[in-house]
């Protein structure tokens, strides 16, 4: 049985005070015995041995739980942080940051009068067209180039990880809620009919941002993924330090992702997770945290008038493509008149609710077609928001870039000129410099614009507003899913490797770049974009990133005063007038 103090014990069992006063014993006075003492002695005793028995399982348990990562508090099976400190300044009290947490309706699918099909999943197409909504999936379109081996005689040393989180509710006021307050405020006084007869009794159960059920299991499965890929860079007896924000969904990504790599036990390795603040400062009025695995806020003008050209851009589409959508299904209501928005709230109701609930019933209402031009309005607000159509798209990424890049330089940031938090990058406690293995999390937007960020400009075709084009590369669904994943593998041969894939046996031992976006190599256009198997030369690499820090003009890009420009009219990730501002611009 453990033992130590009544703090001790509350601290690991998780009791209140109270709870612990018949489990954590005090003297008490001596008091005179009654007649039939041997009686009450022999009940005494029972009752003491029945009370040690209860505390020792109680506390038995309760140390499992604690080292199998689940909360002591529930029962729940849900990995918990670890129970190391990191330096107070990265490792916040995330309740402060969580962001919203409500919790929906809980799903009842054996309740349910219409089950979904068992054997083949008719949704499967349609998911792979729910854009940022998808569910993960490996690209296995492939981005261009060929699958190879690593070359015999190489090893793969080091393994730079960005992931994305898994499935979740809805952000706070989306269009799904907003339809969901509708619906509320007419029921009864409506009536729908065929297709639509569900809408008469149905009523929105959405919570709001947390991951469900099925993203927990994504990230969980990627973990296991990434051990059987990677395991053995893994050194045990070196500590390890994964990043994330204090999202509640970004802190459970990572304890389900390390939970699947190492096992339930992971909190007690050396590993910790350092949780970078991700919101507003508290005051509400000094902006956001520098945060490079949130890039957006610290970058005004990625939240205000100057980077609404892609949604701007996809409002003008599902304006043209539920057109029809709307004639059809306003034809089977009355007392109610749904406009295109109201009908893209009920498309986007579909991913969400499959996610939290296992189906939909808005799922059907649309065709191939639709599903096809849905996927094309997130892939508008994307490439218009957050990649090379955006004047943010490349000084959102910067951050990250930067700090990839001095990891592989082998040195801390004590300056960026962008949004990184020179406080964590500065100390190798918080930003180690030797690790193989490097885990950080993030969001859709924030890997997109660090793809914008690293140069793959094979994202930057300008996406047209009012028709689809047809295959294009900056498809969502296959860029930024739930679960997505942008792994960069440094390479190590023996000498340099030519593009036939011979190695120059009169050279040295050469070191490479590797980009795996969702399991399959992303090749990089100005560093190894000639070969066939996509690998980037380590140096060249490093040459570009001094020309792509310029490129994303940070300071100008997010805080200078310009004018935003219709959608369309930027191609390169950045603003196109540049106007020279006290503190922003040089020269």
């Amino acid at each position: 049985m453990m033992r130590g103090s009544r703090e001790e014990a509350r601290f690991l069992m998780g009791k209140r005070s109270e709870d612990l006063d018949d489990c954590v014993s005090e003297p008490k006075p001596r008091i005179s015995r009654p007649g039939n003492y041997s009686t009450v002695q022999k009940a005494a005793i029972a009752a003491i041995v029945l009370i040690a028995a209860y505390c020792s399982l109680g506390m038995i348990y309760q140390s499992i739980l604690a080292a199998s990562g689940a909360n002591p508090m529930t029962g729940s099976g849900s990995v918990s942080k670890p129970s190391k400190k990191l330096p107070y300044y990265f490792d916040p009290n995330p309740e402060l940051w969580p962001g919203p947490t409500a919790t929906g309706r809980a799903p009842f699918l054996a309740q349910e009068t219409v089950v979904p099909n068992l054997g083949q999943d008719k949704n499967e197409t349609r998911k792979r067209s729910w854009g940022h909504l998808s569910p993960y999936r490996p690209a296995v379109e492939g981005w261009g180039v060929e699958e190879y081996p690593v070359p015999t005689g190489a090893i793969i040393t080091q393994l730079h990880t960005l992931h994305r989180h898994g499935s979740r509710y809805p952000t706070t006021g989306a269009n799904v809620e907003v339809f969901g307050a509708l619906i509320a405020n007419v029921t009864g006084n409506f009536q729908a009919t065929g297709d639509l007869s569900f809408l008469n009794s149905w009523s929105y159960g959405l919570g709001a941002e947390i991951m469900v059920p099925a993203g927990r299991l994504q990230l969980f499965e990627s973990g296991v993924l990434h051990n059987y890929m990677y395991a053995h860079l893994y050194d045990p007896k070196t500590k390890l330090i994964v990043r994330s924000t204090t999202q509640k969904r970004m802190r459970e990504s990572v304890w389900n992702f390390l939970s699947g790599f190492f096992g339930l036990d992971w909190a007690e390795k050396d590993i910790d997770v350092g949780y970078g603040i991700e919101g507003k400062m508290l005051d509400g009025m000094s902006g956001g945290w520098n945060n490079s695995l949130a890039g957006y806020d610290n970058c005004p003008n990625a939240n205000t008038f100057r980077n609404m050209g892609g949604l701007n851009a996809s409002s003008q589409w599902v304006d043209i493509y539920l057109y029809d959508a709307t004639k059809r299904l306003n034809s089977m209501l009355t007392g109610i008149v749904l406009s295109t928005r109201d009908v893209y709230a009920m498309q986007t109701m579909c991913p969400y609710e499959t996610a939290a609930y296992s189906y939909s019933p808005f799922c059907d209402l649309f065709t191939p077609t639709e599903w096809q031009n849905f996927e094309y309005s997130i892939d508008l607000q994307f490439s218009g928001g957050s990649a090379y159509e955006s004047p943010v798209g490349r000084a959102t990424g910067l951050g990250w870039l930067q700090e990839f890049a001095a990891r592989l330089e082998n040195h801390t940031l004590a300056y960026s000129g962008s949004q990184i938090n020179v406080t964590l990058d500065s100390h190798t406690s918080t930003f180690p410099l030797t690790q193989t293995l490097y885990f950080d999390f993030s969001h859709d937007t924030n890997i997109m614009s660090v793809i914008t960020a690293l140069g793959f400009t094979q994202f930057g075709q300008v996406l047209p507003a009012d028709h689809h084009p047809g295959k294009h590369n900056l498809t969502v669904s296959h860029v930024t899913p739930f679960g997505a994943r942008l792994d960069i593998e440094v390479i190590r041969t023996p000498h340099p490797l030519l593009p036939d894939r011979s190695y120059d046996n009169a050279g040295e031992a050469t070191s490479y770049l590797r980009f795996k976006l969702n399991e399959r190599t992303l090749p990089h256009p100005d560093c190894g974009g000639d070969r066939e198997d996509g690998l980037c030369h380590l140096d060249t690499f490093l040459k570009l990133v001094k020309d792509e820090e310029v490129s994303a003009e940070y300071g100008y890009a997010c805080f200078g005063e310009y004018e935003a420009v219709p959608y369309g009219k930027i191609t390169n990730g950045r603003p196109i007038a540049r106007k020279r501002e006290e503190g922003l611009l040089e020269g």
